[in-house]
């Protein structure tokens, strides 16, 4: 396996836009053991493979670092914040502290506030309830769905009779004239917030955002970063970017039980509406009226998710202790080569949002000639042991913009992909283009499956009606 040492070595060597054969380029390991690495799963032909998972923006597997100390807590676990018991005491310390390594992993300010949250959807719904009345929120029409929907349904649901308002700002050609055209914008109009991708869950592009805040700040809007893909691959810091907030989940950070974060400012946060009225958020109840708790407890009513807390407190300290660079270097070394394979095969084209964006992180979506992306996806499924993601990936805008309004196929790095499965897709599609799939396809239910597939089912409890189920989850408006 390739060391720290000499995946930044050979980082520095597949920095450029050369064309040389992917067979030339360095080999490249995993970077951090993670649960699962050597499943096989059932191949068409009778085969098995070691599943190659290049689904990682979507859910990334558990460090096997995240999953010990799962294992370690879990007999410790009781409920917190309010119970005598001694087991209580000590969750409720591990819960806390778990707050405190989240603050930590992205630079929180002294003054900030981290609230434990599902997910980065879950956080953005969150701040969006506490941007005070009245303030205007700008967004692009570049991002996810979780960044863009909390902001353009204002006014229904939850936050009914508010009057915030959202304006959605169109992207243009190149990084240069977006942040001319957010600039422009920022001055004509006064906005409490902005609230943009840190890192593109299609792409893996991303606005320069030292000039971004630098804009905001000059007009006195606050920034919010979507963090999903960014906070895992990159690293973040509030303090050292001037962003106020930051969004991300424990499920693409490689902790996937269930926890999020949204951390920032604490006056929106200690005086917003309560994200959730119960228990735990509240100092006194009387029937005609309530006393909130500041934050972060009065966006945390009910019983939080203290496993799921510690679980990503323990991804975080984990790729904190990465040397300074290994994660860009990993990253960068594998979408290289995958970026420079699938240049080889004819009518495949790389899907790019600006011609003039840099640092791409690991995601890559292309489409594959005329062929349906579902289909790919089952293709490479099926006959090659891959995980890729199809469809429009919870970003319908951008998909549309990007010509690909039926969707594309992506596939994404994590810490624990390796030139193997990098190499393996690319010769997977360039065998699809030259000779088609090895197994007969059909559309079941609006989601592509092999005719007659007679792959095993994996022996674990449940599965029984897996078949069933994953045809009723599927359907053309599938997304992350």
């Amino acid at each position: 396996m390739t060391t720290i040492t000499e995946l930044l070595a050979c980082a520095d060597e597949v920095s450029g836009t050369a064309t040389a054969p992917v067979a030339a380029a360095p080999g490249v390991g995993p970077l951090l053991p993670v649960v699962g690495a050597s499943t096989t799963v059932p191949l068409v032909d009778g085969t098995s493979r070691t599943y190659a998972n290049l689904d990682c923006a979507a859910s990334a597997p558990a460090l096997e670092s995240v999953a010990a100390r799962v294992a370690e807590v879990l007999p410790l676990y009781a409920s917190v914040h309010r119970g005598a018991g001694y087991l209580s005491q000590v969750s409720t310390a591990l819960y806390e502290a778990s707050r405190q390594a989240v603050a930590r992993f992205v630079g929180a300010r002294e003054d900030d506030v981290c609230v434990i949250t599902r997910n980065t959807t879950d956080s953005l719904n969150l701040l969006a309830g506490v941007v005070p009345d009245g303030g205007r929120v700008l967004v692009l029409d570049v991002e996810h769905h979780a960044n863009l929907l909390p902001w353009v349904q204002r006014g229904t649901g939850a936050h009914a009779g508010e009057t915030r308002t959202a304006t959605v700002l169109a992207l243009r050609p190149t990084v240069a004239q977006t942040l001319a055209a957010l600039r422009e914008e920022l001055a004509r109009t006064p906005y409490a917030l902005l609230a943009l991708t840190g890192a593109s869950n299609v792409t893996g592009e991303a606005l320069p955002l030292a000039e971004v805040v630098a804009l905001a700040h000059a007009t006195g809007t606050r920034v919010a970063v979507d963090g999903a893909q960014l906070v895992p691959h990159r690293g973040f810091s509030l303090a050292a970017t001037g962003v106020d907030y930051v969004a991300f989940s424990g499920h693409k950070t490689y902790a996937p039980y269930g926890a999020g974060a949204l951390v920032g400012r604490r006056d929106w946060l200690d005086t917003g509406t309560p994200y959730l009225a119960g228990g735990g958020a509240v100092r006194d109840v009387r029937a005609d009226r309530t006393l909130w708790q500041p934050a972060p407890a009065r966006h945390e009513a009910g019983s939080p998710n203290v496993i799921g807390a510690i679980a990503l407190a323990q991804a975080c300290d984990t790729l904190a202790e990465l040397p300074a660079g290994a994660l860009e270097a990993h990253e960068q070394a594998l979408r290289t080569r995958l970026v420079e394979g699938l240049a080889t095969i004819d009518g495949v084209r790389v899907a790019r949002i600006w011609p003039d964006s840099t640092d791409p992180v690991g995601v890559v979506t292309f489409t594959v000639g005329d062929l349906n992306p579902g289909l790919v996806a089952a293709y490479l499924s099926a006959e090659h042991g891959i995980g890729v993601r199809d469809g429009r990936f919870c970003a319908h805008p951008l998909l549309a913009h990007l010509g690909a309004s039926q969707g594309a196929v992506r596939a994404s790095i994590g810490v624990g992909t390796t030139a193997e499965h990098v190499d393996r897709l690319v010769t997977a599609l360039a065998a699809l283009v030259a000779r088609g799939t090895g197994a007969g396809y059909e559309v079941v239910d609006g989601c592509w499956s092999v005719v007659d597939d007679p792959r095993p089912l994996v022996e674990v409890r449940g599965l029984d009606h897996l078949a069933a189920t994953a045809a009723a989850a599927c359907g053309p408006a599938v997304d992350d």
